[in-house]
């Protein structure tokens, strides 16, 4: 009976946690395509053709899903050393006005990246054959999870509401 709760947990946390889950999802096969490649040179003397093409993929996606993270969690670089010492009403006004500005740095950043990404079309990976839409569409779900983020910070800052991860 035990087991099976921590599995309902797990499933649970999988389902309320889809960003977390796909990161760990991408770095454990990142870690097994790059050992396979490793067992494969030193122990087989063969070296795997489409290992490298493939974790260079997964990072692409581990690095803007891992930046949109980042933002989440507002685990990101950022200077408030001098907000700290505005008056209250002046640091709320650059809480919103830092969230317009990275709103609007992500949208053209999105709208880019789907540009881009329809320019490749038709180009395709030299080893493994896929569409190289598919490693670049990682700029755009980064771009739009991180634009996604900058939109509810700035609501949270206009609703007057204080962030969880800023109070403990």
């Amino acid at each position: 009976m035990m087991r099976l709760s921590g599995l309902s947990k797990t499933i649970r946390a999988m389902v309320t946690h889809p960003l977390e889950t796909v990161l760990c999802g991408l770095l454990i096969a990142m870690t097994i395509v790059v050992f396979s490649q490793v067992i494969a040179r030193y122990v087989f003397e063969h070296s795997l053709s489409w290992s490298e093409e493939l974790a260079r993929f997964l990072l692409m996606w581990l690095a803007m899903l891992s930046a949109a993270y980042g933002f989440k969690t507002k685990s990101h670089f950022a200077l408030r050393l001098l907000v700290q010492n505005f008056p209250e009403s002046l640091q709320r006004a650059t809480g919103i006005a830092v969230q317009l500005i990275l709103a609007v740095f992500f949208a053209v950043l999105l709208f880019y990246s789907i540009v881009f990404v329809k320019g490749v079309a038709g180009h395709t990976a030299p080893t493994l054959q896929i569409s190289m839409q598919i490693p670049y569409a990682s700029i755009v779900v980064g771009s739009a999870l991180m634009l996604l983020e900058a939109l509810k910070s700035m609501w949270r800052e206009l609703a007057g509401r204080v962030e969880e991860t800023e109070q403990g």
